[in-house]
């Protein structure tokens, strides 16, 4: 070849990973790449989830990109309107908005062998051939509702957490929370003080810890603007801490579990008036098993007369009314669901067929995996942000996506030199997968039979079981001898002689 090779580049999702990436792509010098976003503003999660209340549990100095780091935050844990508007302000002054196609949802791609290229789809019906595809939508963008008898019989207003209803004045109504995990417990104490009574429905009681958020005062936020290296070395302490002291609790340390174990139950004991509610309230499995949920108001509001944590479980619903399985009857006027996210099957209703036909979502019937999160054999040049295994239960998630930007960065430097595509190599993926997986079930978070951390059949396919260390490590350079690296003039040799499909993907069209 003359030179570099061109390369058109198609990312899917305009959340952080998305735009992060976009960052990254034009630091390198590559220009020809799309964005496509489903919705008409960017934001992924945080502009989903605009509930009273919405913040992110992992220190906002540390919930942002190394390359742009943010001095200014309002409060140590920052609300979801601040990364928000982070997230905009980022990806105007970096000139990431230019290439995000919004309103044009993804909806599969097909490897074209002959051309080394995905053909994508989208359900507008316009179609983009790429040399990289990108998958950047994460785990925690279809909301869950559970399947309950007679909800469509429900009179009064319903919505999911993800899709708040800002109209709906709560003041002097009767509200059912369902659910009291990490949405709940941030919303719950901005409406209880309003409502005439609010029925939590509690399935388990979770482990929490004080947040200990408060304002950022004037000279701490001039400080890191203007003192040479501060902020790096307080986001350095903050993800220091985490790696320190919560990831000894996901691995099991009996004394990182026991002191996180006295620091709850005091904090119970102290915020909780009534002996019989901080009972219910004290969970019956490991600290670390579940997520670890961190709030300084969400036992405060527990104590207001008109709440009531219900543990029976919803039986049904009526025109007006919750019956719990016991049959106790709870007239409501409004039903929340805080009920999580559908995160398994991962990538769930997009077709992406790769060498042979090969389908992901065959490949991925007994759980989804990849190699560190980011590619998968026989889909060349697909890459993923926050993939299977890459989620935290200690650390914040934007540190992943950069060892992964780094990681892809490196994977398009190649293609750019004139190879055609590359191939994870099977032995790789499945030796890699064989390693997490056992470490995985040394974690706490095999001591509980579900978790959205798991999917139906019990695999852990959304969690990372090391140190965010030990994944820079790992993905700093991408190693070629894990590929197989087919030049353009293989590609088309290999297009010619038409290989046979895999046994396993017989008839995936």
């Amino acid at each position: 070849m003359n030179g570099p090779r061109h390369l058109r580049i198609v990312i899917v999702g305009s959340g952080f990973g998305g735009i992060g990436l976009g960052i990254r792509l034009r630091k390198a010098g590559f220009e020809d790449f799309t964005i496509l976003e489903k919705e008409r503003t960017l934001g992924g999660t945080w502009r989903d989830n605009t509930y009273p209340g919405a913040a992110c549990d992992v220190p906002s100095m540390s919930y942002c990109f190394s390359f742009a780091q943010k001095t200014d935050w309002s409060r140590k844990w920052a609300p979801q309107a601040e990364i928000q508007a982070y997230m905009e302000d980022i990806a105007h002054s970096f000139g990431i908005l230019p290439h995000i196609r919004f309103g044009v949802e993804f909806t599969g791609a097909r490897f074209d062998q002959n051309s080394g290229t995905w053909e994508i789809s989208t359900r507008q019906g316009e179609t983009f051939r790429a040399d990289a595809l990108v998958v950047g939508i994460g785990q925690l963008h279809h909301p869950h509702i559970p399947a309950i008898e007679g909800r469509e019989k429900f009179q009064g207003v319903q919505f999911h957490s993800a899709r708040w209803n800002h109209d709906y004045d709560f003041r002097g109504k009767r509200v059912a929370v369902i659910g009291n995990a990490a949405s709940a417990i941030q919303f719950i104490p901005q409406i209880a003080p309003l409502t005439e009574r609010l029925y939590i429905f509690q399935r388990s009681a979770n482990w929490m810890v004080p947040r200990g958020d408060r304002p950022y005062r004037d000279w701490e936020r001039w400080a890191f603007a203007h003192v040479p290296g501060l902020a790096k070395l307080y986001r350095a302490r903050l993800w220091a801490m985490l790696e320190l002291f919560l990831l000894p609790v996901i691995q099991q340390k009996p004394w990182a579990m026991r002191y996180y174990r006295r620091i709850a139950l005091r904090y119970l004991e102290e915020t909780v008036r009534d002996p019989e509610l901080r009972r219910i309230l004290v969970p019956d499995y490991p600290v670390g098993a579940k997520r670890i949920l961190i709030s300084d108001d969400y036992y405060q509001s527990l104590n207001l007369p008109q709440v009531r944590i219900v543990t029976d479980g919803v039986g049904s619903m009526t025109e007006n009314a919750i019956v719990t399985k016991s049959g106790e009857r709870l007239e409501v006027d409004a039903v929340i669901f805080a009920t999580g996210f559908r995160t398994n099957p991962f990538l769930a209703g997009l077709r992406i067929e790769g060498l042979n036909g090969q389908l992901l979502e065959r490949d991925w019937a007994e759980g989804a995996r990849a190699y560190y999160g980011i590619t998968v054999p026989g889909y060349p040049n697909f890459f993923m942000l926050y993939g299977p295994n890459t989620n935290l239960g200690h650390n914040s998630i934007l540190f992943m996506l950069e060892c992964q930007f780094q990681y892809i960065l490196e994977a398009l430097r190649v293609l750019r030199n004139g190879a055609a595509y590359l191939d994870v190599r099977r032995d790789v993926f499945e030796a890699f997968n064989r390693e997490i997986q056992a470490a995985l079930q040394r974690t706490a978070w095999a001591r509980v039979d579900h978790s959205w951390y798991k999917d139906e059949a019990g695999r852990i396919t959304n969690n990372w079981p090391y140190s965010t260390l030990w994944y820079w490590w790992k993905t700093r350079h991408l190693n070629l001898a894990d590929y197989r690296v087919v030049s353009l003039a293989e590609a088309v040799e290999a297009a010619e002689s038409k290989p046979v499909p895999l046994a396993a993907s017989a008839g995936a069209r």
